[in-house]
C-alpha cells in the first residue's frame, strides 16, 4: 500500500502533495511501479496534536487526486482513508473501492457505506483523537480496554 498524504502538515512527506493533483497522482505513479498494488489517499492529518478539517475542506483535498489515480491506473485499488461518512461517501462514489476508517467505524453511516459498496475496510484503533492521543496512552488490558 502506498500512501498518500494530501494536507499542509503531512509527517512522511512534508505536505509536497498538497494542492498539487498532477504531482499526487504522478506520486502513486511511483508507488506502484515500486510494487504498491492499492493507494491510499488521505485529507486530513492524524499526527498526535493535529487540528480537524472539516468534511468539505476534506473532500476538496482527496476527490481530485481519487479522480485522477482511478482515471489514470484503473487497475489499482483507491482506498479513502478518512473517518466522516460524507467524504468516505463521495470517494467511494468517485472511484475509491477501500475504506480506512482511523476512527474504527464509530460513526454508524460508515458501517451502512462499507456495506452498501461492499468495500474493503481497514479499521484502526486510537485511545481519543490525534488532540489527546499522547495523554495517557496506556492500557490496563490492550484488548479489553479496546474492546
Amino acid at each position: 500500500m502506498g500512501i498518500l498524504n494530501i494536507t499542509p502538515d503531512s509527517f512522511s512527506d512534508g505536505g509536497k502533495f498538497f494542492n498539487n493533483t498532477s504531482r499526487a497522482v504522478k506520486q502513486a505513479g511511483v508507488m506502484i511501479k515500486q510494487g504498491a498494488d492499492i493507494i491510499d489517499v488521505g485529507g486530513e492529518s492524524s499526527r498526535p496534536g493535529a487540528a480537524p478539517v472539516g468534511a468539505g475542506e476534506e473532500a476538496g483535498r482527496v476527490i481530485p487526486v481519487i479522480r485522477g489515480i482511478v482515471k489514470r491506473y484503473p487497475k489499482i485499488l483507491v482506498s479513502i482513508d478518512s473517518y466522516k461518512p460524507e467524504v468516505v461517501k463521495k470517494a467511494l462514489d468517485e472511484g475509491a473501492a477501500m475504506i480506512n476508517d482511523i476512527s474504527g467505524l464509530r460513526h454508524p453511516e460508515m458501517v451502512k457505506h462499507a456495506a452498501d459498496s461492499k468495500a474493503p475496510v481497514v479499521i484502526m484503533h486510537m485511545k481519543g483523537n490525534p488532540q489527546t492521543m499522547q495523554k495517557r496512552p496506556a492500557y490496563k488490558d490492550v484488548v479489553d480496554d479496546i474492546v
